[in-house]
């Protein structure tokens, strides 16, 4: 079977839950690569995202496993076995990989809960607004590297106005509101296109004042993707050498508690919203 050069992180994620599929059952790589009819090798590069895998060897590998989990399974058959070309793939060589891997991720899930401490969050972000950001890049980004990037995180939005909008639950701290990336008419409009999304009823929006007592998150910009089941929950963070995705339990259960308390320390929904409106006035 042809090798994967690049894979992409919802590949490199099922290879992951099959080889904890495949450890949580003590069973060696050996053993289950002959049980597949494969090589040690192509074993290794299943588990790497780099080689896909059948429906059939992939429900042969669960029972050999002995996992009775039948919606993990029917959950991993259909990462595995989905061909679809979503509208991330016409950025393919255009973007870093990275950026299709978060789209797809979004498209993907079942809820989305984010944290913003720096910036407004991509999924609300006018193009404008994020143009200025992707203008701030250094390096600083050429005019046929920024409009692909702006136009890309406009597309993104498409999980939370679509035909099927997934619930979208983000927290954003009031300097991340009050900052001005462009100018005046950039900044309201962006607070403007925050209230309209609000009013869709699909997204809900907390706002942490500058005088909220109890807030030291100020380093807890992060996103939770929920999966098909709660083990393929996803979280996805910035890190020095760019987002990084996180699969193990117990890191999602640390981004969970984080979300928690971040939500504590925020106003409620109905605040927030007039909280908003206020500072449309402001400007």
């Amino acid at each position: 079977m042809t090798m994967r050069n690049q894979p992409t992180a919802r590949q490199v994620r099922l290879g992951s839950e099959l080889r904890k599929l495949r450890e949580a059952a003590d069973k060696p790589a050996k053993e289950v690569a002959g049980l597949l009819g494969a090589s040690s090798a192509h074993m290794s590069q299943i588990e790497a995202g780099s080689s896909a895998i059948s429906e059939e060897r992939l429900r042969r590998l669960a029972a050999h496993c002995a996992c009775t989990d039948a919606e993990l399974i029917e959950a991993l058959v259909a990462i595995a076995t989905d061909r679809t070309r979503g509208w991330w793939d016409d950025y393919r060589g255009v973007l870093p990989q990275v950026n299709l891997d978060v789209a797809e991720a979004e498209h993907h899930a079942t809820f989305l809960d984010e944290v913003a401490i720096a910036y407004v969050p991509g999924l609300l972000q006018t193009a404008d607004y994020a143009r200025a950001v992707f203008s701030y890049t250094r390096p600083e980004l050429p005019e046929s590297e920024l409009t692909p990037r702006v136009e890309h995180r406009m597309r993104r939005r498409a999980v939370i106005e679509g035909d099927h909008p997934l619930p979208y639950e983000t927290i954003v701290h009031e300097f991340t509101l009050r900052i001005r990336v462009a100018d005046r008419q950039t900044s309201l409009a962006q607070l403007r296109r925050i209230l309209a999304e609000i009013e869709r009823g699909h997204v809900t929006v907390r706002v942490i004042p500058t005088d909220q007592d109890g807030f030291a998150g100020a380093a807890a910009s992060m996103m939770y993707l929920g999966g098909p089941v709660p083990r393929l929950d996803t979280g996805l963070r910035d890190s020095p050498t760019g987002v990084l995705f996180i699969d193990a339990e117990a890191q999602l259960k640390q981004l969970r508690t984080l979300f928690r308390k971040v939500k504590e320390a925020s106003l409620d929904p109905t605040t927030s919203r007039d909280f908003i409106h206020r500072l449309t006035k402001e400007l």
